[in-house]
């Protein structure tokens, strides 16, 4: 009987920070990427894949932002939905290609995914995630006048704007990814943590400008689906209590409980694995039956129980 997984992966996977963001760069790397997930469709598993976009939409931006006198930009909601479609042509190409290689009779289908967040979440008042290029402090202050957006320094590198980070409460084409996946279909979805949408007075969709966290998005397909499995592919080989420190220790196997007395403890820097554990969390408690965290390049031998982070519900 097939098992049914969620494999999410960061937009550093496609585009790490010392390429030049090329097409053929980022084919070469939905290459390698997606020879890590054959490795789990061959294992006999049902698949959605979960990716991230963050340098991919923040280039998109520099080049709408650069090209502006010309060309009007487009919001960030509709910048989210052209990377989530071209990095998942890119992926759907070479797990097709895969398939074919490994003689799997299996489609691979890439969804638009519009993600519902609350208007109402604390994250509106409070943005926080850095977008998009660098400006001057000036420039900052002048778009932010303009445009209504907010700014912030980022870290002594220049002013960029920041927007808020809401919580996915559904998936609004669920019933698509349920059936797909139903099929044996191996399906893309919720790409950069998915489209950010509200249903906005008139009980419309509407587009809002945010980022949703791809690994909570992840899980929240997860437990829609009923999947078995959420695997995070991450920097590390596995989870560390004590992280950077000379007491620094690997978590190989533990339950959603001990987790939880780990996270409270502050063992999960904010920004790095925290975000990474609360989605583990969230797919624990929403049905999911194991979550594994590792590095891409560790995959196959944490599927086989040699290394890898892995988080049982009881």
């Amino acid at each position: 009987m097939k098992r049914v997984a969620v494999i999410a992966f960061g937009g550093n996977a496609l585009l790490p920070s010392d390429s030049q963001g090329t097409q053929e760069e980022q084919f070469a790397r939905a290459k390698e990427a997606s020879e890590k997930i054959a490795e789990l469709i061959s294992r006999n598993y049902d698949v959605v894949v979960v990716h991230g976009n963050g340098p991919q939409v923040g280039n998109l931006l520099l080049q709408m932002e650069t090209a502006a006198d010309i060309i009007p930009p487009f919001t960030l909601d509709v910048a989210d939905a052209m990377t989530e479609g071209s990095i998942g042509y890119m992926l759907q190409t070479w797990l097709v290609n895969y398939m074919r290689i490994l003689s799997i009779d299996r489609e691979v289908e890439t969804v638009l995914t519009p993600v519902l967040v609350d208007p109402l979440d604390p994250a509106f008042k409070n943005p926080t995630k850095p977008v998009g290029p660098f400006y001057t402090k000036e420039k900052a202050e002048r778009l932010a006048k303009e445009k209504g957006w907010v700014v912030m320094e980022d870290a002594g590198r220049g002013w960029r704007r920041v927007v808020p980070s809401p919580k996915p409460i559904d998936i609004l084409n669920k019933t698509v990814i349920k059936a797909l996946v139903k099929e044996e279909v191996v399906v893309i979805a919720g790409g950069g943590g998915g489209i950010p949408v509200i249903i906005n007075q008139d009980g419309l969709v509407e587009g809002v400008e945010a980022v949703i966290d791809k690994d909570f998005t992840a899980a929240l397909i997860g437990k829609i689906i009923k999947a078995d499995m959420l695997i995070t592919l991450t920097g590390v080989e596995q989870v560390y209590l004590d992280y950077g420190k000379p007491t620094q220790r690997p978590l190989r196997k533990t339950t959603m409980e001990d987790v939880k007395k780990y996270l409270q403890e502050g063992q999960f820097p904010p920004g790095s694995m925290e975000p990474k554990i609360r989605a583990a969390i969230d797919f624990l408690e929403g049905g999911g039956k194991e979550v594994l965290i590792t590095s891409a390049k560790k995959l196959k031998s944490a599927l086989d129980g040699r290394t890898g982070t892995r988080i049982i519900r009881r």
